[in-house]
């Protein structure tokens, strides 16, 4: 099954807000891939884990990576492997709030078996994007995918809208954009 092409998917990257994070003064693409850049000697200890995920779920490597450094900036911002106040699990941040995601944490915060959990959450939004917007190009599915892996699928309503209330209004923009610089950087 394919689910796209990540380095053919359209972004504006990073807003201001997410931007601000990092002390940038500048927003956009450019922004994102400032700041997986910073992430990329910490994200070198998961790459193998990353590969082996990414080519058992037909995700792109790049994306995983692109993932974990927006959600738990290769885990420099977790505690003891727990972000979003307690909510979110390991490095691709899986949602265990009961209102949430609901999901149980499977295996350590950095471990094969988290990421796997968390790709083949990324993959059922994928799926669900396909089957919700079966006219929209594998690119746009993909990227709806990515913004519902924040927000869930009921969220995702249309191409030029999407990141319209996932947490800094730039979701999937931002993870693309660093998923593209680490696509680009041996991933």
């Amino acid at each position: 099954m394919s689910y796209g092409d990540i380095m053919r998917v359209e972004t504006t990257g990073a807003s201001a807000q997410t931007a601000r994070h990092d002390g940038l003064s500048y927003s956009g693409v450019a922004a994102s891939k400032k700041m997986a850049q910073t992430d990329a000697a910490r994200m070198m200890k998961y790459k193998s884990k990353i590969d082996s995920v990414g080519s058992r779920n037909g995700i792109a490597p790049a994306l995983i990576a692109g993932i974990i450094s927006r959600e738990s900036r290769a885990g420099n911002a977790l505690q003891d492997g727990w972000g979003d106040h307690g909510n979110g699990w390991g490095l691709m941040q899986v949602d265990v709030n009961p209102q949430g995601g609901g999901h149980t944490k499977v295996g350590a915060w950095d471990s094969e078996e988290h990421l796997n959990q968390a790709t083949g959450i990324l993959v059922h939004f994928i799926k669900r994007i396909q089957d919700k917007f079966p006219n929209w190009t594998a690119e746009q599915q993909l990227k709806g995918g990515i913004a519902a892996y924040n927000m869930g699928d009921k969220n995702v309503r249309t191409i030029e809208k999407m990141d319209v209330g996932s947490t800094g209004g730039d979701y999937s923009s931002d993870v693309v954009a660093r998923a593209q610089w680490y696509g680009r950087n041996g991933y």
